[in-house]
């Protein structure tokens, strides 16, 4: 195994649930992030040569996964993707258990959130720093808590919509 395979493997085994986590905020269906994800990995081993330690290894691949994300919504709004994303939810929610239903409900709330709004609330339940949310979202860590504030009770709403139903 070469030494950037072995830095891949390493790369990869450290980024991949956090990368699927933040594609399926903004699919709300698991295939659709798997295919993101692994569309992802396929550009930082394209790119992981060039990649020159200017930020943490996590932000670039963050970034890559952003704009792989909003490439893919830009394709989907101009296929209906409001539509297809609510029958492929519905459709599993009939197969999930009750808390596994609650974490599909939660993401389909988060898909509803602008596209910032979702990138920023899918760190933070991965649990980055905020240093680390600020630096990839391009904002302020004083900003960043209030938009997470902000995101949280945005949040709160569309959930409480669903739960009267």
């Amino acid at each position: 195994m070469s030494s950037k395979e072995a830095r891949f493997k390493e790369i990869f085994k450290a980024n991949s649930k956090k990368i699927y986590h933040l594609c399926y905020g903004y699919t709300g269906d698991e295939e659709a992030a798997n295919d993101l994800m692994q569309e992802t990995f396929l550009k930082v081993w394209q790119s992981l040569d060039k990649f020159r330690n200017q930020a943490m290894i996590s932000t670039w691949i963050y970034r890559i996964a952003v704009n792989t994300c909003l490439s893919w919504l830009r394709v989907e709004k101009r296929m209906a993707k409001d539509e297809l994303t609510d029958n492929i939810i519905e459709n599993k929610h009939e197969e999930l258990s009750e808390k596994n239903e609650q974490v599909a409900l939660l993401y389909k709330c988060i898909s509803q959130l602008e596209e910032n709004e979702r990138i920023i609330i899918t760190m933070v339940l991965d649990e980055l720093p905020y240093s680390e949310i600020a630096e990839i979202s391009g904002v302020s860590e004083g900003n960043l808590r209030v938009k997470i504030h902000r995101i949280k009770h945005k949040l709160t709403e569309i959930y409480n919509r669903y739960e009267r139903f």
